[in-house]
């Protein structure tokens, strides 16, 4: 085995090591050690794809000295490569504009465990995208709950404590969910390793044997990570969740963590059960109309929102129901329309949160009515939220027009109710889009009242490299959409 065929076990390692260092050292010293391993473990991402496009074939690392079917394993091809690399990329960014600006709004005391964190949280999402078995997904699927949970109570207000509280009965509901699917399933299979489940699951399926067991379980692991990725209607904790926490907690939480458990979902249905197996059983149906009902009241949502850091927090949302009617669709088109979304949201949502603190910076306040002329205090930090605005909405040149168009495509495959359902649901999802980022954006751009006291802070130069890099990335994807696409299609068709 060569070396770089440990990369993926190097990003989930380094990380969760470096976590137990950081928070030993002071401040300053945990979040330059911070830093250095995010950046590390995105340059070795980048070496990995760049290995993977050129032709490597895809490859199983085990871990331990434990074969089939209770081992312990990494499984490493071309789509887990790229969302890997995407992944570390907005890691580093966001931590990069919102780590160093912690002095305002947490006690210093907490600077080092924060760092400690935020290394804990990348470990546990690197681990999903690249496991093979279902006992390092469950194990990393609960780091990175505990791990989300203490960022948000970790900005020490009452709501935020609150806040937090919610986040974490929601997802112990949804960890219990998934456990016992794993459980069931395991009882039905006796594996725990992804292929042979999946083989497993096949011959189930064909005999007609253990129908209603085997539709209770894709039930339980499907609205487990549902609960856990916020899909409508278990989405009332997202917007004191992402609205109270700071910024680099929000711009994470917001643009990893759920991806991270939709992307999990992808792996399970296409990997392990089969998508043949969630039609057969019409769990995929119940995701497509929750996903559906998710885009348009996430949209609803936001526009009735005065607080610019809630209604990005609801748009999310409506995201995530995006992503959800991707998976719904049942297809191999809807399933690579969700994988985009994730890219596509992920630098466009950290890149919001990012941008709107760094207004926030320079009005004082996340409320509308005092956001209103801040664009002129910080030109580029506002023109960082227009583009991110502007591809949420689907704006060409930008990643969430490609991510709009490919849903599209995967719906016109169809030909029947769901192409109409489909086309409906991004029809009017656009245009509440359009209603409430459009009028944050007016509002931001547009003179200052008179009389109203503005502080004297500055956006640091770091804030600005991070809000560049998203931005450049949310173009990136506008522009070669066809490319990253043809990536995550034939990762897909390795995946199996």
């Amino acid at each position: 085995m060569s070396l770089w065929q440990s990369i993926p076990f190097a990003c989930i390692l380094l990380p969760l090591a470096a976590a137990a260092l950081t928070a030993a050292l002071p401040t300053r010293r945990a979040r330059y050690v911070t830093g250095f391993v995010l950046l590390v473990q995105t340059l070795l991402s980048a070496l990995l794809v760049v290995q993977m496009v050129s032709g490597n074939e895809s490859y199983v690392y085990m871990m331990g000295h434990y074969p089939a079917p209770w081992g312990n394993e990494i499984r490493v091809g071309l789509l887990e490569s790229v969302i890997g690399l995407f992944f570390s990329l907005v890691m580093t960014l966001s931590v990069l504009g919102g780590l160093f600006v912690l002095e305002q709004e947490l006690l210093r005391d907490r600077h080092s465990l924060m760092s400690a964190l935020l290394l804990l949280l990348s470990s546990a999402l690197q681990a999903q995208v690249y496991t093979n078995d279902l006992f390092t997904a469950y194990v990393f699927v609960e780091i990175m709950t505990i791990s989300a949970v203490s960022l948000i109570a970790a900005h020490d207000t009452g709501r935020g404590q609150v806040a937090a509280m919610r986040y974490l009965i929601m997802n112990l509901i949804g960890s219990a969910l998934f456990l016992l699917s794993i459980i069931l399933l395991y009882d039905l299979t006796g594996h725990l390793l992804m292929s042979p489940i999946h083989d497993s699951v096949a011959g189930l399926r064909e005999s007609g044997a253990y129908r209603l067991p085997l539709t209770v379980v894709v039930a339980l692991m499907c609205g487990g990570l549902a609960i856990k990725s916020a899909l409508w209607p278990f989405h009332t904790w997202v917007p004191d969740a992402y609205g109270t926490s700071t910024p680099a907690a929000s711009a994470i939480l917001s643009s990893l963590v759920s991806e991270g458990y939709v992307f999990l979902m992808v792996k399970l249905i296409w990997r392990m059960l089969g998508p043949e197996t969630i039609t057969a059983t019409h769990v995929n149906d119940v995701i497509l109309v929750f996903g559906i009902i998710g885009m348009i009241s996430g949209s609803v949502g936001a526009i009735r929102q005065v607080n610019i850091k809630r209604l990005i927090a609801w748009s999310s949302v409506a995201q995530i129901g995006y992503m959800y009617m991707g998976i719904g669709l049942g297809t191999a088109a809807g399933l690579e329309a969700a994988c985009f979304h994730i890219l596509s949201h992920a630098a466009a949502k950290a890149l919001l949160f990012l941008s709107a603190n760094s207004l926030h910076a320079v009005s004082g306040s996340y409320r509308m009515e005092f956001i209103r002329g801040s664009g002129r205090r910080a030109p580029l930090a506002a023109a960082a939220f227009l583009v991110g605005a502007l591809s949420l909405i689907g704006i060409p040149f930008t990643a969430g027009f490609a991510s709009k168009w490919f849903f599209a495509q995967a719906g016109l495959a169809y030909g029947s109710l769901r192409m109409i359902l489909v086309f409906a649901a991004l029809v009017i999802s656009t245009a509440l889009n359009v209603v409430y980022f459009m009028g944050a954006v007016i509002r931001i751009f547009s003179p200052a009242e008179d009389g109203l006291a503005r502080p004297d802070k500055r956006v640091g130069p770091l804030r600005y490299v991070a809000l560049a890099g998203l931005a450049g990335l949310t173009v990136l994807l506008g522009c070669i959409p066809g490319r990253i696409m043809a990536w995550i299609a034939e990762g897909l068709s390795r995946f199996g």
